[in-house]
C-alpha cells in the first residue's frame, strides 16, 4: 500500500527544538509538494499523545534533534503503536546518541575514533589526563550543545561545568587536527563527502545553523583513495551501530590520511544550511525525492 498520510514529529522538548522546529517545517512542506497529506506533531505539546492517536497517520517522520527523539524514545513510543516511522531502530538510536556506547562499538568495528575518557564529575580528573588540546562533550546531546576546545588547563574546569550543565557525564576527547569532514549514508550507498570549514573555531551550534556560519566544499578537497576510504568508513560507522535507511557520520581527516569517526547522527538536519540535503543535491537527488527515498527505504 502506497503510504499518503504522514506525520511530521518534530520540535519537541530537547535542547535542540529550534532547530527541530525548522527542520520539521522543511520536511513537511516537500511532502507536501511530493503529494502527502501532512499532519505536524509536536511532543512538546500537552495534546501531542491525543494529536498522534486521532491522526490516523500511517506512517511517522521522525524530525526530532537530541535526546527525547533520536535517542530511541520516540522510535520505541512509534513501535508500541504500530506506526512505522523513518530511520533507524530503538537500539541504534540509542547508540548513536550515547557518545560513550558509539565509540565503543566504533573501536570494537576497527574503526579510528580520538581516544577519550569519561567525566561524572571534576575529581574524575584527578585520575584521567589527555594532552591539551583537548574536547570536552555532553555524552548525549547534538548540535554541538555545551561543546568546548579547551587548549589551556585554566580553561577546563569551565568547559567541563558547560558540558554537565547538559547531561550528567561528559566526556574528555583528544583533540585531532585536520579537515572536518561529513558522509552522507542514504540506502546502502555513501554519498559525496562534504568538506566543512567553520567561521569559528570549530562546527558549533552557530557554525551549524547561521547563514554564512560555515563553508560547504563538495566535494571535500580529498584525493581520490581519501575519499574513497572516507565513505567506506562512513558505511562502516553507521553499520556498527545496527544504523537503518539513512545517517551522516561526522569525521576528521588528518594530514597523514588517517580516519576519525566523531559520531553518527541518526536524524540529520533538513534545514536550509544542512548537510545532508547538499549531499544529496550534489548526487543528483532532490529534496523532495531524498524524502521518498527515506520513507520507502
Amino acid at each position: 500500500m502506497k503510504i499518503k498520510k504522514v506525520g511530521v514529529i518534530y520540535g519537541g522538548k530537547s535542547s535542540e527544538r529550534e532547530i527541530s522546529l525548522k527542520t520539521g517545517k522543511a520536511i513537511a512542506d516537500a511532502l507536501e509538494k511530493e503529494g502527502y497529506i501532512v499532519k505536524l506533531l509536536d511532543p512538546g505539546k500537552r495534546d501531542f499523545v491525543k494529536e498522534l492517536l486521532v491522526s490516523k497517520i500511517e506512517f511517522a517522520f521522525i524530525a526530532l534533534h537530541g535526546p527525547g527523539g533520536e535517542d530511541g524514545s520516540m522510535q520505541g513510543f512509534l513501535e508500541t503503536l504500530g506506526i512505522p516511522y523513518n530511520g533507524s531502530g530503538i537500539l541504534a538510536s540509542a547508540l548513536a546518541m550515547n557518545k560513550i556506547y558509539s565509540k565503543k562499538m566504533f573501536v570494537s568495528a576497527d574503526i579510528k575514533t580520538p581516544k577519550w575518557y569519561v567525566i561524572t564529575s571534576h575529581s574524575a580528573l584527578t585520575t584521567n589526563h589527555l594532552p591539551l588540546p583537548v574536547v570536552i562533550k555532553p555524552v548525549r546531546q547534538g548540535s554541538a550543545i555545551g561543546v568546548n576546545i579547551v587548549r589551556k588547563k585554566s580553561q577546563l574546569m569551565k568547559a567541563i561545568k558547560e558540558a554537565l550543565k547538559y547531561d550528567n557525564e561528559a566526556i574528555v576527547e583528544e583533540y585531532i587536527e585536520g579537515k572536518e569532514i561529513t558522509v552522507a549514508i542514504l540506502g546502502d550507498k555513501a554519498l559525496t563527502p562534504i568538506e566543512i570549514i567553520p567561521k569559528n573555531e570549530f562546527y558549533d551550534f552557530y557554525s551549524k545553523y547561521s547563514s554564512g556560519g560555515s563553508q560547504h566544499i563538495i566535494p571535500a578537497r580529498l584525493t581520490n583513495a581519501i575519499t574513497e576510504k572516507v565513505k567506506k568508513i562512513g558505511l562502516m560507522a553507521h553499520y556498527s551501530l545496527g544504523c537503518n535507511a539513512v545517517s551522516r557520520v561526522d569525521m576528521i581527516a588528518d594530514r597523514k590520511g588517517n580516519i576519525y569517526v566523531l559520531e553518527v547522527n541518526t536524524i540529520p538536519g533538513m534545514t536550509s544550511t544542512s548537510l545532508l540535503p547538499d549531499a544529496a543535491k550534489y548526487d543528483g537527488i532532490s529534496f523532495g525525492k531524498l524524502l521518498n527515498k527515506i520513507i520507502n527505504y
